[in-house]
């Protein structure tokens, strides 16, 4: 089984996920539990196809009893091959840190042990003395960026020999980007709901029985000056219950983007977090807006954001009025 070809003591030497091969140890770092658990489904998946009889034993390093991986790790009298997950390592407990590190110096044959940990300083001297043995240790950030978010549902797509648009990609972006887990799941929908090339038409297709309005879909048609459309849309929301605080939260974003293409080149990496079709969708869009404009929107925004967290008594008034006040913002001039 796979060590590391990492040289010892390289710095930043951890692996992508998706390098990472069945081993006798692996360690798996993620900020994002949906990586995570797609590294650890398909390494489990090659040591079946390795021996179809594998046994797969699942342990809590956060609650982790003395001897537990002791017993997980033992010979098997049929010697067979075994597959040992130590979920929550970023909790370990003191004895699950100390029988581990015992375990790394030994290792046994016909086991692979995989230890899933979420980041964080809990357990660094296992992980470090993971890399120095030799063994695999992977690391995943979280994904921050529209565009890697972008990049993930393409991978998916393309994995399944399919192909998809880019106003697809920005369409599920745009609506389930906040939550990395659901748009990967909303690719495999569409992935087993449609056919051929996925569009915007599939998207919508895919959506359209849940009857539910999205935060972004009210902000898109706030900012484009279609008050009428998104006061609609909005009142939709509130009855299918969606909560004021992400639509005007969708309206902030919209407008930060806004504002970030409006500076143009004084952004560093960490301020300027935008995917290249976000960038060019917010050039289009702000031929329509002044700077005066713009800020006018941005405060109308930013005092619905405090009413509808509490300082108003009718929330949903309150993001209506931003809707309105965005409305007559967009085109207005000194």
């Amino acid at each position: 089984m796979a060590r590391s070809t990492k040289k010892r003591g390289a710095k930043d030497s951890a692996l992508s996920l998706d390098r990472l091969k069945l081993g006798p140890i692996v360690v798996v770092i993620s900020a994002e539990p949906v990586l995570a658990e797609r590294t650890v489904e398909r390494l489990r998946r090659a040591a079946v196809a390795n021996n179809p009889t594998t046994e797969v034993v699942k342990l809590d390093a956060s609650s982790y009893q003395p001897g537990h991986l002791a017993v997980a790790t033992s010979p098997s009298l049929f010697a067979q091959s075994r597959l040992v997950v130590a979920e929550n390592a970023e909790k370990m407990t003191d004895a699950f840190l100390a029988e581990t590190l015992d375990y790394v110096a030994h290792p046994q044959p016909e086991i692979a042990l995989i230890i899933c940990h979420a980041g964080g300083n809990r357990g660094k001297r296992l992980l470090d003395a993971v890399e120095k043995a030799g063994f695999q240790v992977g690391k995943q950030e979280k994904v921050k960026y529209d565009d890697d978010k972008a990049r993930l549902v393409r991978v998916d797509v393309a994995g399944a020999r399919r192909e998809i648009t880019d106003g697809a990609v920005a369409a599920l972006v745009d609506a389930l980007g906040s939550d990395l887990r659901e748009l990967l799941s909303a690719t495999a929908q569409l992935l087993e709901d449609s056919t051929g090339t996925i569009d915007e038409a599939d998207v919508r297709a895919t959506y359209a029985g849940r009857n539910e309005v999205t935060p972004f879909e009210v902000a898109d048609a706030a900012i484009a000056g279609q008050t009428g459309r998104a006061l609609s849309l909005a009142r939709h929301a509130f009855a299918t219950r969606v909560s004021p605080v992400p639509i005007v939260a969708a309206l902030a974003s919209k407008l930060r983007q806004l504002a970030l293409v409006q500076v143009g080149g004084k952004l560093t990496r960490s301020e300027d977090n935008m995917a290249s079709w976000q960038k060019d969708r917010a050039r289009r869009e702000l031929r329509h807006w002044t700077g005066d404009g713009l800020a006018r929107a941005i405060l109308a925004t930013a005092q619905a954001d405090a009413q509808v967290k509490g300082a108003s008594r009718d929330p949903e008034y309150a993001l209506e009025r931003a809707i309105v006040v965005i409305g007559q913002a967009r085109g207005r001039t000194r």
